[in-house]
This record gives structure tokens, C-alpha cells and sequence, in this order.
């Protein structure tokens, strides 16, 4: 049980009565933002006005006069124009920091109705390098499943790995026609990316070479435009001036946006042509493009040397991956890619038709859906199925094996449209009792604001990313520990470097884009989780300062004591660590852990400075604080661990 579930759960009971559907006058029942209002504050009679046709402070009085509280409230005032404040009662606070105090999980019990989720996320394709945009679906996802976990769900995890698309096509192609033999012995995987990169280098030259005159032509064109309407001017007409003005600024921001796309184009065209050895290369292999189609199509109809390759390069693709994933402490109960389902493609087509639910159109066979202006493609004219057909295969699959009651995929804002249709045909097709989510996210942008870029302009590998991160660190940890042996500065290094980089992500809200920043990441002051690890250390030094028998304190607590406000302010704060998860848990939002962590690791420096803890001689308020100390201690490591983050024990 947690304060605000309690508390609406008191104001449910009173609001039944008042309004046929409270649910939503349940949800303006917050924490107080400033303490001097309370402890929490019900803003519900407002928005009752009109429904009651009385004023807000008569609906409070009405409200109030009804509330049963007063085992968990010491008091519930009305204030303004009919805002309830609420504070705890401090008997029943310090039971609850008691109680959490006393266990393991901190007082947060198990979900009363127990869901199946399985959660979609990393899925990388597996035949290039991981890089940064794999970083928020695997830092996420991990961090989605951890929670739900704690708080009493059934988790399965699933790498969708992308083992079977056109990228393998393109690397069989690099590797028949530009494989360096001595360098694929050494480092196949370094190889395979190599053949990848030029592969896509080469098509994307001959795109560009091809989209360019088209490009100029329609940029030319719309200057044209552009040009004779600003010679008109001004007509006198306020509506016509209105209008041509409108116009213009449509006309220049399209060409504005084709000035770019024609500045990526010879980016790309001057990259091939900069490099002799690219140049020859590219135009030998003018069709290139429908080559590589050619031997994707190969190896999905089983062609016996392509699908030895395939058999030769997943192997150790995969290991790569499994490396990089083991530095990050990430873990998977199953990591089924896309050739998993290959098999099953056939039936998929053939229970969409059966159902009436497709039909042939211009030789491909589509699902139509009234909601959307085109259909969704399931198998191609030439036969070939797509990326939706594997995903309503990998539904099927997950809810016959698994029987979940959430499907979650971890997945970036770009793909939105196509999880709306998914989940409409899904549905359709007979899966229309399980909640299917996607999760999206934003972009990690560099100091430009543009996609986080090396100097070269190449994305950023995933684990360069992390050997920099640990690089820093370990520069911190040095610069904070001068006599520490190398070892230990070594250990503390990785988790405080590849905690930060993780917290980096984590804290920002999953919607938006954000800039990385490095020094950021690390900084010892400000949200981070340098400070929340610092926070923790600390905790551990005043324990093992004053020589504390932790587990005996824990089990034997003495009654929690305020002498200072800020001690209450602590208890409250961490009481709500539940409330926390909860709230993390209604929109998938990690980074309200991260806000909560940081608020209370903020709470605990000020109590820190204002409360002696060893230096106080009262006996029973310095065990007060000690077990203040050690609760605080333990919610920054619970919930660092949630979002997938260590701690160490100095720093």
C-alpha cells in the first residue's frame, strides 16, 4: 500500500456517491508541489462545478465531510476556492519507513492482478556493427522490463533480431564481389561491416546520381513560382495577401527542405567519387541495386550457397552482438529473429485470405483497413513477403507460445505508422484482447542538433560509445581516488561509466530528442548518475565510519524520529518510491524513476548538511538517522538497478 493509492482509494469511496465515473477527478489527487500546502492535494471539487451546479468549495465541504482518513491523515484542510490538502499523519508515516526499513523489496508490494507482458526491443540487424540509435530501445526495453518485473508481472523478453532482410542480401553481395580474404580470416565481423558499408555506399551513389536531376528540376521549378509571386506584392486585398504570403512561406520552406536533400545527395555522390578505387568499383556494378534484391530473393527460397553464407556469417554477427550486450548487463529470455518465422509466412498469407481479410491488388496481396489510405503489402508481386507479414508471424507465435496480456515494442517514433496498421490488422485478424503498445522514442542528437555523427559524419558505434564513456570514468574515478589500486579504479570505472551513459538516456523523456553530451554524463553535480552513485557511497562511508551492524539495524529499527523537518521531508520522500513506479508504469515513462531518484538523492544532501548522524549524541535519533541514511541508500540502489545501473561502494 502506498499514501496516494490509499488516498484515492478513501476519496473513490466518497466520489462514487457524488458522480457516476470519478476515474478521472481520482487522477487530480497529487503530491503537493510546495509542503507548506501539505502532503498531497486533491483538486477535484473544481472541475465538479459543472457537474453539481454548486461552488467548488461547497462540493470540497461536501467531500471532506464524507472522507474517511483520519487513521492516515493528520489533517485535511480546505484552501482557495476548494483545493484539499492532506498531510500524513506521522504515526503512520514512520510505520511505513518501518516497514520498508524492514523489507527486502522496501515496503513495495506485488501488483494485485498480475499481467503477461512481453516486450519487444534492442532488435538490431544483425549483419552491420551496433551502433547509437540501438542504444534507447535497449536501454528502455531493459529498463520497462525490470520494473514490471519488480512490481510483481510475468516479463518475456524478445530480441527481434533482423537476421533474415535485404541487409544480408547486400552482404552476400559485398562479399562475392569486394571480400578482402585475409581480412575476413582475422575479423570477420569487422569485414562484414566493411562489405556492408560499401554495398551501401555504392547504391546509395547510383540513388543519388539518379534522384538529383529530378530534385534540381522540382527546386528550379519552385523558384520559378517563388519568384512570381513575390514580384506581385502587395494587391490591397487583405484575404488575396494573406493567402500569396502563406503561400510564399510554404514555397520556401520546401526548398529550403530540397536544398538539403540536394546537398545529402552530393555528399553522398562526392564521397564515391573522391575515392578512385569506390569510383571503379561503383560503376562496374551499375545494377547493384537489383543485384542485391536478386540475392536476397536467393536466399529466401533456400538457394544452397547463400544459404550457406548466411549459416557462416550469423554466428559470429551474433557473438559480436552478444559482447557488446554482455558489457551493458543487458539479457534476453529469447532472441528470435526474423528468419525464425520464415516458414511460417506462407500460412499467414493464407489465414489472412481465407478470413476475407486480403485480396490481390496490381499482383501483391494486400490487407485493406478503412482507416488507411493504402493497404498494408503482405506478400510482394514477385512473391517476396515484407517486414509486416514477419510481424503478424511473431504475434501469432508470441501469443499461442506465451499468452500475453501486453505486447510491448520498444521501437523509434519513425515506425509509428506502420505499428498503427500492424496492430489494426492484428486485430483483425482475430488478436483483439491484448494490449499492443508501441513504445517510441526520439533521437540522440549531437552538439548540431542533427543524429549524434563521428567527425567523419558515420554513426556512432554502440561500442565505441561505451569504451569512451569507461575512458572518462576512469579519468574521474582517478582524479577522486589518487591511492586506489588500478584494479579497483578499473571496476569502478565500468559501472560508473557505463551507468552513466545509460542514466544520460534514461533520464530524458522517451519522447523527445536529446543532445548526448559527455561531460554531462559524468558530472558529479546535476542529474546524473555520477551523483546518485555518489549519494549511495556516501551512505555507505557514514555506515561503515561508524562501524553500523546494518542487518541487525534493519531488523531491530528503533522508532523513526523528526526532529527536523527535513528528516520528514526525507520519509515522505521516500515513501512515494512506489507511488513512482506506478506512475513510471502508466505511460512507460523511465525517466520519472530517474526525476524521483534525483529529487530524493537531492533531499538526502540537504538532510545531510542539516542533521549530524555519528556526531549526535542522542542515541536513539542517530539510529533514527542511520536507518534515514541506510532506507535512502537502499531506494537509490533499487531503483538504479531498475533502469539497469550499479553502484559502487566508494568513490
Amino acid at each position: 500500500m502506498n499514501a496516494l493509492s490509499e488516498i484515492k482509494s478513501r476519496f473513490d469511496r466518497v466520489l462514487n456517491q457524488m458522480v457516476d465515473d470519478p476515474s478521472k477527478l481520482l487522477d487530480m489527487i497529487r503530491p503537493a508541489q510546495d509542503s507548506k500546502f501539505g502532503d498531497y492535494q486533491a483538486n477535484c471539487a473544481m472541475p465538479m462545478k459543472s457537474m453539481m451546479g454548486q461552488p467548488p468549495r461547497q462540493i470540497a465541504e461536501q467531500i471532506t465531510s464524507q472522507l474517511v482518513i483520519d487513521d492516515l491523515c493528520s489533517s485535511v484542510e480546505i484552501a482557495g476556492p476548494g483545493f484539499i490538502n492532506l498531510k500524513l499523519d506521522d504515526e503512520w508515516l514512520k510505520h511505513r519507513l518501518t516497514k520498508a526499513l524492514q523489507d527486502p523489496c522496501l515496503g513495495i508490494q506485488p501488483v494485485e492482478a498480475p499481467g503477461t507482458y512481453v516486450i519487444d526491443f534492442s532488435s538490431p540487424n544483425v549483419a552491420k556493427p551496433m551502433h547509437v540509435g540501438h542504444i534507447r530501445s535497449t536501454l528502455i526495453g531493459d529498463g520497462l522490463a525490470k520494473t514490471l518485473r519488480f512490481v510483481g508481472h510475468n516479463v518475456i523478453t524478445d530480441n527481434h533480431l533482423g537476421d533474415w532482410g535485404t541487409q544480408f542480401g547486400m552482404i552476400i553481395y559485398g562479399y562475392k564481389h569486394f571480400v578482402d580474404a585475409d581480412a575476413y580470416s582475422e575479423n570477420p565481423v569487422g569485414e562484414l561491416g566493411r562489405l556492408y558499408k560499401r554495398v551501401r555506399q555504392i547504391m546509395d551513389f547510383h540513388a543519388a546520381r539518379d534522384q538529383l536531376p529530378v530534385i534540381e528540376e522540382r527546386r528550379v521549378n519552385l523558384n520559378a513560382e517563388l519568384e512570381k509571386l513575390e514580384s506581385v506584392g502587395e494587391s490591397g486585398n487583405p484575404a488575396v495577401d494573406k493567402k500569396n504570403r502563406k503561400e510564399i512561406g510554404r514555397l520556401k520552406g520546401k526548398i529550403s527542405e530540397q536544398r538539403e536533400q540536394v546537398a545529402e545527395l552530393e555528399s553522398k555522390i562526392a564521397a564515391v567519387r573522391s575515392d578512385a578505387e569506390l569510383l571503379q568499383q561503383a560503376e562496374q556494378h551499375a545494377d547493384i541495386a537489383s543485384e542485391v534484391l536478386t540475392e536476397t530473393a536467393k536466399l529466401h527460397s533456400d538457394d544452397a550457397e547463400n544459404l550457406a553464407l548466411w549459416n557462416e556469417f550469423l554466428p559470429c554477427c551474433r557473438e559480436d552482438i552478444r559482447r557488446i550486450y554482455d558489457r551493458l548487463g543487458i539479457k534476453f529470455d529469447h532472441e528470435l529473429g526474423e528468419s525464425f518465422y520464415h516458414n511460417q509466412l506462407p500460412g499467414v498469407v493464407q489465414s489472412l485470405g481465407d478470413k476475407g481479410l486480403s485480396r490481390e491488388s496490381e499482383g501483391a496481396t494486400c490487407v485493406f483497413m478503412d482507416n488507411y489510405d493504402t493497404p498494408m503489402i503482405i506478400r510482394k508481386k514477385d512473391g517476396a513477403f515484407l517486414y509486416a507479414t514477419t510481424d503478424l508471424a511473431t504475434i501469432q507465435y508470441r501469443v499461442e507460445q506465451w499468452k500475453p496480456t501486453t505486447i510491448l515494442y520498444v521501437v523509434d517514433h519513425r515506425q509509428h505508422q506502420h505499428f498503427e496498421k500492424l496492430f489494426d490488422a492484428a486485430r483483425l485478424w482475430g488478436f483483439s484482447d491484448i494490449e499492443m503498445r508501441h513504445v517510441s522514442f526520439g533521437t540522440v542528437l549531437g552538439d548540431d542538433g542533427k543524429p549524434f555523427k563521428t567527425r567523419s559524419g558515420d554513426t556512432v558505434g554502440l561500442e565505441g560509445l561505451v569504451d569512451e564513456a569507461v575512458r572518462r570514468a576512469a579519468q574521474l574515478a582517478g582524479e577522486l581516488n589518487s591511492e586506489m589500486d588500478e584494479m579497483t579504479l578499473e571496476d569502478i570505472a565500468q559501472v560508473i561509466g557505463i551507468g552513466g551513459l545509460k542514466y544520460a538516456d534514461l533520464s530524458q523523456n522517451r519522447s523527445s530528442d536529446y543532445k548526448f553530451s559527455y561531460d554531462k554524463m559524468l558530472a558529479l553535480k546535476g542529474n546524473t548518475a555520477t551523483y546518485l552513485q555518489y549519494s549511495y557511497a556516501r551512505v555507505q562511508g557514514i555506515l561503515r565510519k561508524g562501524d553500523v551492524d546494518v542487518a541487525a539495524m534493519r531488523t531491530n529499527p528503533v522508532e523513526f524520529r523528526f526532529e527536523n523537518e527535513v528528516e520528514r521531508k526525507l520519509g515522505i520522500s521516500l515513501i512515494r518510491f512506489g507511488e513512482t513506479l506506478d506512475e513510471v508504469l502508466v505511460d512507460y515513462k523511465l525517466n520519472l524513476l530517474a526525476s524521483y531518484l534525483f529529487e530524493l538523492a537531492q533531499t538526502f544532501s540537504v538532510f545531510f548538511e542539516s542533521c549530524p548522524v555519528l556526531k549526535n549524541d542522542d542515541g536513539d535519533l542517530k539510529r533514527s538517522r542511520l536507518q534515514l541514511c541506510d532506507l535512502t541508500a537502499r531506494t537509490i540502489q533499487t531503483g538504479l538497478s531498475l533502469l539497469g545501473i550499479g553502484v559502487v561502494e566508494k568513490m
